[in-house]
């Protein structure tokens, strides 16, 4: 299945990097948890880094009750959520050509206030699990009072395409030549060896979602 391209998701400059495949854009989004944010209040433009998760056909945000950018956009402004995933510095012979192996996804609409408490709950398991699968199974989980200071939005994925870069850099004809390296020096995220909280009780040990940690 494909996203439709719309005016807002079409895109202007290398248009051969887009992708609007659902496999493509989903698998971007599972791969990350860090989205951006973007808004506009009273003619002020705002772009807030978040956590998210995605289920199925939607995307789910979240944060305290408090939140300026949560009550906005329950309001049902428009919203353009971003998520980027970085693959490798692209090192050409020229300053000019160089550039970055990524993976990208915008989306545009409308984000609901999740009101439903079945949908709520699956929604704060969901963000569990797009950033430690496991996790959630082996926590306290929250209570009536946390989930009342929390709020939860939906947006729906109907708007969104993919923009991705891959492979070696591309070079002027004539700089091939050049006696200089180029190529790609390729990035992953690694998790280190976690670190106890100092105030465990003895006996506690880390598990292994925690030791073995890495991303899809």
């Amino acid at each position: 299945m494909t996203f439709p391209q719309t005016k807002r998701t079409s895109l202007k400059r290398l248009a051969k990097r887009g992708h609007f495949d659902h496999d493509t854009v989903y698998g971007i989004l599972d791969e990350g948890f860090i989205c951006h944010v973007g808004f506009v209040i009273d003619g002020q433009p705002f772009v807030i880094p978040t956590g998210y998760a995605r289920v199925d056909d939607k995307l789910y945000i979240h944060g305290s009750q408090a939140s300026r950018m949560l009550r906005t956009l329950a309001n049902g402004v428009d919203a353009c959520v971003t998520v980027t995933l970085v693959d490798g510095l692209v090192l050409a012979r020229s300053a000019f050509h160089h550039s970055v192996n990524y993976r990208s996804v915008v989306v545009f609409g409308r984000a609901r206030l999740v009101d439903d408490p079945e949908e709520k709950n699956s929604a704060l398991f969901a963000f569990s699990e797009q950033v430690v699968p496991g996790r959630w199974d082996d926590v306290r989980l929250p209570n009536e009072s946390e989930l009342k200071q929390t709020t939860v939005l939906c947006l729906p994925l109907s708007e969104a395409s993919a923009k991705v870069r891959t492979g070696p850099p591309v070079d002027d004809e004539e700089d091939y030549a050049l006696p200089m390296w180029a190529g790609v020096v390729p990035l992953r995220l690694v998790a280190e060896t976690p670190i106890s909280d100092p105030r465990l009780p003895d006996g506690v040990e880390v598990h292994e979602y925690a030791v073995s940690y890495e991303r899809p």
